[in-house]
């Protein structure tokens, strides 16, 4: 049994295959402490780690010093307004004002199988696959109960954390923050990894000592940002991809988060994570719950490589759903960077009957396709096929690429609506405005009220229909803005400050629903790019479009950052036109290739006007996407080298489970004059067994290729790439 609650010494033992967590029930008053998180240990008895035995002690015998003991006890989960003054999970208000909350341990319940929430994103799995700790624990003032939950998986070094919050007393109580985890223990020194950027360059990744001074990354803008990302690792100095440990938080949630760490007085650290208590605001009726998301958490005694590759393997298994979760994503070609807003049912099959006989896939048709939609100025909610455009309509555009052995993709902004359309004349107070407040625009556009059922009804049908009047496959569903004003002509004035949650709860119940209604629809997310790529959207679409950035260059640290903790299967990725549409630097096509095969592979360009060269390498691309993207998707990552770090080139791996073949892909960025091979350490490869590289005669052992490496010839110019693939002799 991976979860086992010891009776005499009080305390719960959760075991991942390589990893122990424990807490304990300490106190007449029953608090619930956090004793350990670490390398998995056999001996379960280590309440001794609490210093209960020293002063300030506990408060049944010194309850005179009763407000030292709460601000110095490693706390499981941090209740507000009783004495301890670090950062809290959880605070109310109550009708008579007051903030303070108790968290004292009730009962406990151990269950097999972990289903998702409901109405919210979560992990899963089978009976067999793992198990689930909730406790029960209750503030006796006010009635309010606190469900603990943890998920423990048997396959994965991930513990998954949540509350469920009950109001089993007899009045309103209002909820002004609940976080999903916290982890309390005590400091080494450590240092903070995050992700931080923004439009067109989102991602790359940070690091900072942790120090007295709250080190706060959070979103306000209603999704994920491109700004900051809801992850944090804390590593023990020296950490390297190998070496070290390294203790990661991660959010499954797709709207305003908040991920915090400080050190206290006492050198101990306090990390938690959670809904953005920043204007929100929750009312729990009598009898009402309130159920946070989801953080997956992951430790590794064995550097940021395996921290990597833990969270990789837990989103393909428990995360991610739907038909294509282990299957070969269709090479795609998307119209945007090709045409804009300038095209028509002839320039698209055009561009199809060109793709088709160079191995792509799919044509999938972009921003320009519906109502008045001739500029980004105009028509946003206005889901009817403009026929001036689609001259014969869009089933006739369909059957037509479908005739070309191609399958065909549409773009939606469903979540957004324009000053000028139809529908925003129609109902002016679907979208999210504050009365006598004039709103603002970005990108001239509005966003829709969809805390309200009537307008997620309106807009989920109207998509639906396009998508039932012809063989759509693929659905690129993008998010443009972010949320502000926030006013709804429908919340009470008491319930505004739920807004923000109700509008993510929205967003899920319309994917869901999509997804439901049409289960052989490949679904990837978008919102500008990659504000709105996290775990969240995972559990509704296999793959998130990475940056609206594709320059190969830039992309090196794009996907570096993302591959950091998402599998590469995950990454939206495309060969795009040069010189590059958003930093017009132009990229060897070759190389271009190489970088998206670390992703989902497509292309973002005019296959009818790219040169002659280009155009003739598409094939082989294409044939190399199938050679290797079952090893890609499938397969361990492993971060060679980083351009960002060294500034002159990137080097990652993927090997598969049996260690029998691998995938070395190197990108050398800066060329240097009069300047030897390099040498590459590959990673990943069993010691023992014989490899041949592809296009070599000679054999070598894993051992010497890890340990002593091959040398990559010095490039003639900048910007060049190469792949380096090994099998097993």
């Amino acid at each position: 049994m991976s979860i086992v609650f010891y009776e005499k010494e009080r305390l719960f033992k959760l075991d991942t295959p390589n990893t122990s967590y424990i807490m304990g029930i300490v106190d007449e008053e029953k608090f619930l402490a956090h004793v350990y998180y670490g390398e998995k240990l056999s001996d379960h008895r280590a309440g001794y780690l609490l210093r209960t035995q020293e002063g300030p002690f506990v408060p049944s015998v010194n309850n005179r010093d009763r407000i030292a003991f709460l601000d110095s006890f490693p706390m499981e989960y941090a209740a507000h307004g009783i004495g301890d003054c670090r950062e809290s999970c959880i605070s109310i208000r109550t009708l008579g004002g007051n903030t303070a909350l108790s968290l004292n341990y009730v009962s406990h319940e151990i269950k097999r199988g972990k289903a998702p929430f409901g109405e919210m994103p979560a992990s899963f799995g089978r009976e067999n696959e793992c198990s689930v700790l909730e406790i029960l624990c209750e503030d006796s003032v006010t009635g309010l109960q606190m469900i603990l939950q943890y998920g423990v998986f048997e396959d994965a070094d991930v513990i998954t954390r949540s509350i469920r919050v009950v109001n089993q007393g007899t009045e309103d109580i209002y909820l002004t923050k609940v976080y999903s985890a916290c982890l309390d223990m005590d400091n080494r020194e450590f240092e903070s990894i995050t992700l931080h950027g923004s439009w067109a360059r989102e991602r790359h990744i940070q690091s900072l000592p942790v120090s007295r001074m709250k080190h706060t990354v959070e979103s306000l803008r209603g999704e994920t940002s491109h700004q900051d990302h809801p992850f944090m690792a804390l590593k023990t100095p020296g950490t390297t991809q190998e070496t070290g440990e390294v203790y990661a938080m991660h959010f499954v949630y797709s709207g305003n988060f908040r991920v915090q760490v400080q050190t206290d007085p006492y050198e101990q650290i306090r990390m938690v994570m959670g809904i953005n208590p920043e204007d929100f605001c929750w009312k729990l009726a009598p009898g009402a719950q309130f159920q946070a998301p989801e953080v997956v958490m992951t430790y590794s005694g064995e550097g940021l490589g395996k921290m990597t590759r833990s969270f990789h393997d837990f989103y393909r298994k428990h995360l991610i759903r739907g038909e294509y979760r282990d299957k070969k994503r269709p090479i795609l070609i998307n119209n945007w960077e090709a045409t804009y807003f300038n095209f028509d049912a002839d320039k698209l099959i055009a561009i199809a009957r060109e793709a088709s006989g160079l191995g792509i896939e799919m044509l999938v048709m972009d921003d320009g396709w519906f109502g008045n939609r001739f500029d980004d100025n105009r028509a946003l909610g206005d889901w009817v096929v403009n026929e001036q455009k689609l001259n014969g309509g869009l089933k006739y555009l369909v059957d037509e690429v479908n005739k070309l052995g191609m399958k065909f993709g549409i773009w939606f902004e469903p979540e957004m609506i324009s000053p000028d359309s139809d529908l925003y004349r129609a109902h002016p107070d679907w979208a999210i405005a504050i009365s006598g407040r004039e709103p603002g625009l970005a990108r001239n556009q509005y966003v829709l009220d969809l805390t309200r059922k009537e307008v997620r009804d309106h807009v989920y049908e109207s998509v639906a229909k396009v998508l039932r009047g012809a063989n759509i496959e693929y659905v690129k569903w993008d998010m443009n803005r972010p949320l502000s004003d926030i006013g709804s002509a429908t919340l009470p004035a008491d319930q505004m400050g739920e807004f923000y949650h109700r509008y993510v709860l929205g967003v899920y119940e319309m994917q869901e629903r999509l997804t439901k209604e049409f289960p052989h629809l490949l679904l990837e997310n978008c919102s500008g790019g990659g504000a709105r790529f996290d775990p969240g959207m995972l559990f509704y679409s296999p793959q998130i479009w990475c940056s609206d950035d594709t320059d190969a260059v830039e992309r090196l640290k794009i996907q570096e950052g993302t591959a950091l903790i998402y599998p590469l299967s995950t990454m939206g990725a495309h060969v795009s036109d040069c010189p590059n549409h958003v930093l017009h630097r132009t990229v060897p096509f070759e190389t271009r290739g190489y970088v998206a095969l670390a992703g989902t592979f497509g292309y973002e360009l005019d296959v009818t006007r790219i040169p002659e060269e280009d155009r003739r390498q598409i094939p082989e691309q294409t044939a190399m996407y199938h050679k290797y993207n079952d090893l890609v998707r499938e397969g361990d990552y492993y971060r060679i080298a980083s351009y960002a770090e060294n500034h002159y080139f990137d080097c990652w791996g993927v090997v598969s489970k049996d260690k029998a073949e691998a995938l070395y892909t190197f990108i050398q960025v800066l060329n240097r004059p009069n300047y030897h091979s390099r040498r590459i350490r590959l990673k990943g490869l069993d010691p023992e067994k014989t490899y041949r590289i592809e296009g070599e005669e000679s054999t070598y052992l894993g051992e010497l290729l890890m340990k002593a490496g091959i040398n990559i010839p010095n490039p003639e110019g900048d910007f060049r790439g190469r792949l380096i693939h090994l099998t097993e002799c």
